[in-house]
């Protein structure tokens, strides 16, 4: 009778690993921990694994295959990005493989490693929260372009792509501010990712700018979803002084900052005044409208792809730092006005 071959599918289920996992332990990556490659390499003696680098080496080469690894695909920002990317590696030859991690780095480390054992010619990455230059030096160290797309890792020595986050709040803020509102509330956004400082730091500027105190009870952080918004703005609508206007952390807190308001019987645009920022689809045909920062969410898929593409054409990855402009659009969420408000209480 002959042995059936044993395959790292095999020695994921006795470790109790991923696959993923195994292929980091064979391929000898610092990513995996020493508890976990201890019961990896037990499992490959126990069961008398082979290693076969030749064709490991075969199906690491490369294809024409983009990875794009997101954070958190519930949030319509990364489908519209996912969407400006194809329409250019599709042009130029390429696919995508598109993979979330919900803001876990193991998932992240899973997902790459996958994705290079398919022989991906290049990575477009939203980093999940935590995730430092040493998780991307197996990546700069073999060579395989990467662009960072919406959050920029300090010392990672790969190329970015972000928006000017501080600049797109701060223009809110002044919007907010010259209709006459002076308790204005930041809310949503977790506090330890680089894309809430910039954007609470172009908050706190403009409010210093007017002449205006910054108020810590009015910044209140969550999860940047709809969600999360809904547990901001109960929070902000506790307060004994009560904002009349909120600079929301992204698009996905503004719909839920909305829908906290209309459970406590407040019309957003009438009532409170309400930006988000993104700009994604669903802001211009919300009701109200959402004013928001746009930051082009396609737009900078786009971009990022062409980034990518001429990195992998080049055949070296030569890092490249892209700042990219934004605009407020105005629409119906912050019509709320201070005076009118005056007025009808009066």
């Amino acid at each position: 009778m002959v042995k059936e071959r044993v395959t790292v599918i095999d020695i994921a289920h006795a470790a109790g690993v991923s696959k993923s996992t195994v292929s980091l332990v064979l391929q000898g990556s610092s990513l995996v921990n020493e508890a976990t490659r201890a019961k990896v390499n037990a499992a490959i003696r126990d069961l008398g694994y082979v290693y076969n680098r030749g064709a490991a080496n075969l199906r690491q080469s490369k294809s024409k295959i983009i990875g794009i690894v997101v954070n958190d695909l519930t949030n319509s920002f990364f489908a519209e990005l996912a969407v400006g990317v194809d329409a250019v590696v599709q042009s130029a030859g390429f696919v995508q493989f598109l993979a979330n991690t919900g803001e876990k780095i193991e998932r992240q480390r899973e997902v790459v490693a996958s994705m290079r054992e398919h022989g991906v010619s290049g990575l477009i990455i939203s980093p999940a929260r935590g995730t430092e230059a040493a998780d991307l030096a197996p990546l700069v160290e073999s060579g395989i372009p990467v662009v960072l797309v919406v959050r920029d890792i300090a010392g990672a020595n790969v190329s970015s792509l972000i928006s000017d986050n501080h600049a797109g709040a701060v223009a809110a803020v002044r919007h907010l501010i010259e209709r006459g509102h002076q308790r204005i509330a930041f809310l949503g956004g977790f506090s330890d990712t680089a894309v809430f400082e910039a954007r609470m730091r172009g908050y706190r500027d403009a409010l210093v700018e007017a002449g205006m105190p910054v108020s810590e009870s009015l910044i209140i952080g969550s999860a940047p979803s709809r969600a999360g918004g809904v547990t901001a703005v109960e929070q902000a609508m506790m307060l004994a002084d009560r904002p009349t206007a909120a600079l929301c952390f992204n698009d996905a807190v503004a719909f839920g900052v909305c829908d906290g308001l209309r459970a406590r019987r407040l019309e957003p645009g009438a009532d409170f005044a309400v930006i988000g920022f993104d700009d994604v689809i669903e802001a211009k045909t919300a009701v109200p409208a959402l004013t928001t920062v746009s930051v082009d969410p396609q737009g900078m898929g786009q971009r990022a792809a062409e980034l990518l593409l001429k990195q992998i054409k080049a055949g070296k990855a030569e890092p490249e730092a892209i700042v990219g402009s934004v605009r407020l659009v105005v629409r119906q969420s912050c019509g709320a006005a201070v005076e009118r408000k005056r007025e009808a209480l009066a």
